[in-house]
């Protein structure tokens, strides 16, 4: 049996895209559950944090948020754009 890492392993695209829908599907079955969002929210930034951390060390995540706010202005974060 092929394992997801044998099929997505040329294509690091494909990888976070697959990534993502891991982590919104149990997003959402928290939420159904009755997690609150903005506690899985906070929770999802601790743990993603907490793992560069582990990976880069502290000065290269604390680098790397400090172009969070561009990036969230930017729309970079965003998955689907309301129209105002």
């Amino acid at each position: 049996m092929l394992k997801i890492s044998d099929r997505i392993e040329a294509n690091p695209a494909e990888e976070k895209q697959l990534a993502l829908q891991f982590l919104r599907d149990a997003w959402d079955e928290a939420v159904y559950e009755g997690v609150d969002p903005d506690c899985l929210a906070t929770t999802a930034i601790f743990t993603a944090l907490s793992g560069l951390i582990t990976t880069y060390g502290e000065d290269a995540v604390a680098m790397m948020c400090e172009r969070l706010p561009e990036r969230v202005r930017a729309g970079e974060f965003t998955l689907a754009r309301s129209c105002q």
